[in-house]
């Protein structure tokens, strides 16, 4: 009786994201071929800033920038960040800025007491940019030739004042191929993006800390980076800090537009996404309802057809019945995901092992803050470990943003 009861609290933990996952399948679509209007006159160039913070990044930020000065249908300027690189990054994006003038390296400054070193890197960049559309981009994303100008055009049809492009996520290792492709899947299944679209509910603010886009009055009015300024997660505190400002975002898929390979070892994936963790689905608030909700719908039908396939009453027959129809249902959108964006099919066939890491993931990040170890990144502690000061004589000069911030 337990079990059957069991196996209906999975069928409809199951049936719940595979229906939302069809829904969005229509809402989640790419930015339009074309390109922006450019105020009365549509012949004239898009100017966008390309901004790019750059820590450690001598692997990734020379395909990066190649791909990026290849852009079609926009007027180009491309800022870098050496965010105090301890390699040849620098170097690098130097010997591209001698031939090619739409490239500038700057240099940052210290880092201030409470801020993340990516969200401080965006601030200042911001303050270098000329031209009043923005467009943050991470080292290791590569853009189409026409990504920049559908993406822009994009922002101007949806009216949203932030957007963000989903890259193709592209994977390795077997940790990447079982985790990294749940990014999507999340998306498709747990977002309702009807609500994002239509409102500017806080709660509905998400996005891809890969690439974002936006207008220079926005970005002032929310204050920048400095509102998400302690955040690892600008994926989703961005977003939800302009949402909070009173401005609308959005997302677009970018499977054709873009690729990234976020990580390349298994420990680089664990912490990475640990890092990020504590403010999304591992908040203190958050991670028993997504333990209960994922466990119950992606990984309880798999135990209970196991469980079941060992008896052959008819109870135990009905009972594996449904339990079969939510593993269908599971596997089934999870492949139907892996199908439009690209994803690994070996990461889809072994779905609920890959949602059974990913909550490991989560509890390690709790576990970590709960005893005052959070993780940082890329040789730096986390933010929380600092004295949390607001910056004062080490925060950049903006001259053009607001130096007034809403709370993170």
């Amino acid at each position: 009786m337990i079990l059957e009861l069991l196996a209906w609290i999975a069928l409809i933990c199951a049936i719940v994201p595979a229906i939302l996952s069809l829904w969005n399948g229509f809402l989640f679509r790419a930015p339009p071929l074309g390109g922006a209007s450019c105020l009365e006159d549509p012949t004239r160039l898009m100017p966008i800033s390309v901004l790019i913070p750059a820590r450690n990044e001598e692997d990734s930020i020379r395909a990066c920038l190649v791909s990026v000065l290849a852009s079609r249908g926009v007027e180009l300027e491309v800022v870098v960040l050496d965010d105090h690189s301890g390699d040849n990054t620098a170097d690098i994006v130097r010997t591209i800025a001698s031939t090619d003038p739409r490239v500038r390296l700057e240099t940052a400054p210290p880092l201030p007491d409470g801020w993340c070193g990516k969200q401080h890197a965006c601030f200042v960049l911001a303050t270098h940019a000329r031209f009043p559309v923005l467009t943050f981009l991470d080292a290791d994303v590569r853009l189409t030739p026409d990504a920049l100008v559908r993406m822009a055009a994009f922002r101007e049809q949806s009216g949203a004042d932030l957007v963000s492009g989903f890259p193709r996520q592209e994977t390795g290792t077997l940790l990447e191929k079982l985790v990294i492709p749940l990014i999507q899947w999340l998306l498709m299944g747990y977002l309702p993006m009807i609500g994002m679209r239509w409102t500017r509910m806080v709660g509905f603010g998400v996005g891809c800390g890969q690439w974002f886009l936006t207008t220079r009055t926005a970005y002032d009015g929310v204050g920048g980076h400095g509102a998400v300024r302690s955040s690892l997660h600008d994926g989703l505190t961005l977003p939800r800090a302009y949402r909070r400002a009173g401005f609308h975002t959005d997302i677009a898929d970018a499977t054709d537009l873009a690729t990234c390979r976020m990580y390349r070892s298994a420990r680089d994936v664990w912490f990475g996404l640990v890092k990020n963790a504590r403010e999304g689905m591992a908040a203190t608030t958050q991670i028993g309802f997504w333990t209960l909700i994922l466990f119950c719908g992606q990984i309880l039908p798999f135990l209970i057809v196991a469980i079941t396939s060992l008896e052959s009453t008819p109870r135990a027959c009905g009972t594996e019945s449904i339990g079969l129809a939510a593993c269908v249902l599971a596997i089934g959108i999870r492949i139907c995901v892996a199908g439009r964006f690209r994803q690994s099919w070996l990461g889809a066939l072994l779905h609920p092992i890959g949602v059974l890491i990913l909550l490991g993931i989560q509890w390690f990040a709790a576990y970590r803050a709960a005893v005052g170890r959070p993780v940082g990144w890329k040789g730096r502690g986390h933010p929380s470990q600092s004295s949390g000061r607001p910056p004062a004589t080490s925060q950049p000069e903006a001259t053009s943003l607001q130096t007034s911030s809403p709370p993170p």
